[in-house]
């Protein structure tokens, strides 16, 4: 039987090393409470995915996520406002960013950045956000997490004017060989998503290779982007397992190897191994 388009791809055989899902959305993935998270993290584990960091776009979404990650220890979470959704941004919106950020299970600021692709916020607005974003980075000493969507030029030039953060990631990275070296020679971390395994996708995959393994991370973005061979069925954190096989391949290396590289990489980006639980703050949320 021909699966249909909205059914989720199998869960794929357990990795032989875990590995992180280091940007997903759990909540547009249709979880709603503790019991959600934890049965797509449970699926997630029987893929060989052993943690995840759940990344907000709004405020709703990243009060969601600061307390999601309270709910279940393989789960962290990220804040920001997202780049389309800054033509209204606000003091009051910033200050409600700016709390959440400094939680302890939130790891990361973003994801933020650039996207000229859609025509939902004026570029000045944009711009205004993301040098607020890096800042706040910097002020809560956590990893910047970036969107960059046909703004590789602009991303670069406010990087450059605000000095970047200790420690930058390019969230589903986008670009092609070229630019990939100007964000390795700037120490930047590459993250790459399901795109990376289309066969029509020939300069992101040289990208891909040519990244070093400290440098290098994997994602879903789930619940879109999902990896070849299930493009356009519903992606979810268990699928990231998919796109490292197509990685190590492509790398032209163990697939345990690569994903032991890829977790050490999370950990020592987002610190994940000094965040300790503390399931009281969800609590502080409500």
């Amino acid at each position: 039987m021909t699966p249909r388009k909205g059914e989720r791809p199998p869960v794929p055989e357990r990795l032989p090393a875990p590995v992180v899902d280091a940007h997903t959305h759990l909540d547009a993935c249709g979880a709603k409470d503790s019991a959600d998270v934890s049965t797509m993290l449970d699926r997630a584990n029987a893929a060989g995915v052993d943690r995840v960091i759940t990344v907000a776009d709004d405020l709703a979404a990243a009060r969601w996520a600061a307390e999601a990650s309270t709910w279940d220890d393989r789960v962290f979470a990220a804040v920001a406002v997202h780049p389309t959704r800054t033509a209204e941004f606000s003091d009051a919106d910033k200050a409600v960013i700016e709390d959440l950020a400094r939680q302890p299970r939130v790891v990361a600021v973003g994801e933020t950045g650039l996207d000229y692709y859609w025509d939902y916020s004026p570029p000045a607005a944009q711009h205004e956000a993301f040098r607020w974003h890096i800042d706040l980075a910097k002020r809560v000493g956590k990893p910047l997490m970036i969107h960059d969507r046909d703004a590789h030029a602009d991303i670069f030039k406010i990087l450059t004017e605000e000095g970047s953060p200790e420690t930058v990631v390019f969230h589903c990275f986008s670009g092609d060989l070229d630019f990939a070296r100007k964000c390795v020679d700037r120490g930047y971390v590459l993250s790459f998503a399901g795109p990376v395994t289309f066969r029509n996708a020939a300069p992101l995959r040289a990208a891909a290779a040519f990244v070093p393994p400290g440098q290098l991370l994997v994602e879903t973005d789930a619940p879109y982007l999902t990896p070849h061979p299930f493009r356009g069925r519903p992606n979810e954190p268990y699928c990231v397992a998919y796109t490292l096989r197509d990685l190590a391949h492509l790398r032209g290396v163990d697939v345990a190897e690569l994903a032991a590289d890829i977790s050490t990489t999370a950990d020592r980006v987002f610190r994940l191994r000094d965040v300790t639980s503390d399931h009281s703050i969800g609590d502080r949320l409500r």
